[in-house]
């Protein structure tokens, strides 16, 4: 019997390669090919057309510029807000999941930004946050004139309300997230501590909070490569990466240095540090994962 559960399990493996193999061609050609192309330009003076071998002194410049730590303090000061990201959502799902009053509208509200491309969301916090915009007009509406904001013209204020519009773009798939993980629980339990006289924050706590384990793993780093690889439009609209370097991302960066300068070389080399940096974050979370399972 153990030599014919043998067998199978590897014809079962043969099966699996054959059938995967198809998919992985594809995935080699079209992303591997070019991540190894990247990372030979990256060692290169390239403009596009010509390159030129120059070695690490590409990657030992670039360590050693100010501008690029700027960048990647930038990068940090976004991360700040991924909790709020997070327990906004979660709080969200919670109310949503116990059937409060007009859940159906609100969840639909809520998963508008979803919905809604970076650019449009860039354009309308670009009108939000002005010195003219929609921010001012309710403090004087509501007698605060004197509280007159104008975000986008600072460094820190800038970066403040781009990380405010991020954090509310990922309202939405972090609610749908939660909100999923919420439908797949076991209600007996919270009705148990209802019934032991739990408050509701009591049962979200000790109940909700650990059995959403492995949701709250997957938005953390669903956030967290967002903040890192999808905010390129909506910098690009609300401020250009200004003033100056006060909100330019390494995404940013890599734009600002490979088509506003036509350095490709250290573009490419940008290019591999991010995708470094996504790898690390993707293989110690799910060293993490294992680990719990365990």
């Amino acid at each position: 019997m153990k030599v014919i559960k043998r067998d199978l399990g590897h014809q079962r493996r043969r099966v699996g390669i054959i059938f995967m193999a198809p998919a992985l061609i594809l995935v080699s050609a079209f992303l591997g090919i070019p991540i190894i192309q990247a990372v030979y330009y990256s060692f290169t003076q390239w403009d596009g057309l010509t390159a030129v071998w120059t070695g690490i002194s590409t990657y030992t410049h670039e360590l050693r510029d100010p501008i690029f730590w700027r960048v990647l303090e930038n990068n940090g000061l976004l991360l700040i807000g991924i909790p709020v990201a997070m327990l906004l959502p979660m709080g969200i799902a919670f109310l949503l999941n116990e059937k409060v009053p007009g859940w159906k509208v609100f969840r639909t509200i809520y998963f508008l930004p979803t919905a809604i491309s970076w650019v449009v969301i860039g354009m309308v916090a670009l009108r939000f946050f002005a010195q003219e915009g929609l921010l001012n007009g309710l403090l004087k509406g509501f007698g605060l004139s004197f509280i007159h904001t104008d975000l986008l013209s600072s460094e820190k204020g800038a970066l403040f309300a781009v990380s405010l519009t991020f954090i509310w773009s990922m309202v939405g798939t972090n609610t749908i997230i939660f909100l999923t993980g919420m439908a797949t629980l076991d209600n007996s339990l919270n009705e148990a501590a209802r019934m032991d006289g739990a408050s509701n924050l009591r049962i979200f706590r000790s109940i909700t909070l650990p059995q959403l384990r492995r949701f709250i793993q997957f938005s953390f780093i669903i956030t967290v490569i967002s903040a890192f690889t999808a905010l390129f439009s909506l910098i690009f609209v609300m401020t250009g990466g200004g003033p100056g370097f006060g909100t330019t991302t390494l995404e940013f960066f890599i734009y600002q240095n490979a088509f506003s300068r036509g350095d490709f070389g250290t573009g490419a080399m940008l290019g591999v540090i991010l995708f470094l940096m996504m790898a690390v974050l993707g293989i110690g979370q799910l060293a993490i994962m294992r680990s719990k399972d365990e």
